[in-house]
């Protein structure tokens, strides 16, 4: 059984020596994704919910490159710059996720990459 690299540019590019996700054993391990517009390479938004969505809007594009989506996400991990923005960012999260919503991790860390208030990365099924 073999890994597939997925890339699609419907979504950012990565911005180091890694994949926007990898296909194996059934599943779709997503790298995290920061709020950049694919089509400008800026950043969507100062807010956390226009982040988040942005955030999101590119999971569900890289999803779908691998033929998948969120309605098959089994694991997040939410990465804040501000753990103030939980409740905020919570609210934009749960409008992408149906039930059964998948299992969850957040944390807030030190720093994003180009200093992005919020990072997420999915592993869903196939």
């Amino acid at each position: 059984m073999g890994k597939r690299k997925i890339n699609t540019d419907t979504a950012p590019a990565a911005l180091g020596p890694y994949s926007q996700a990898i296909a194996a054993g059934g599943f779709v391990y997503c790298a995290g994704q920061i709020p950049i517009d694919p089509a400008t390479g800026e950043f969507v938004g100062t807010d956390i919910e226009a982040q988040t969505h942005q955030v999101l809007k590119n999971l569900v594009a890289v999803l779908a490159a691998a033929g998948s989506d969120l309605s098959k996400a089994v694991k997040t991990t939410v990465f804040l710059a501000d753990m103030n923005d939980f409740q905020a960012m919570n609210a934009v999260y749960a409008t992408y996720f149906a039930e059964p919503t998948p299992a969850r991790s957040t944390v807030q860390v030190a720093r994003l990459p180009r200093d992005a208030r919020v990072e997420i990365e999915v592993v869903a099924l196939a």
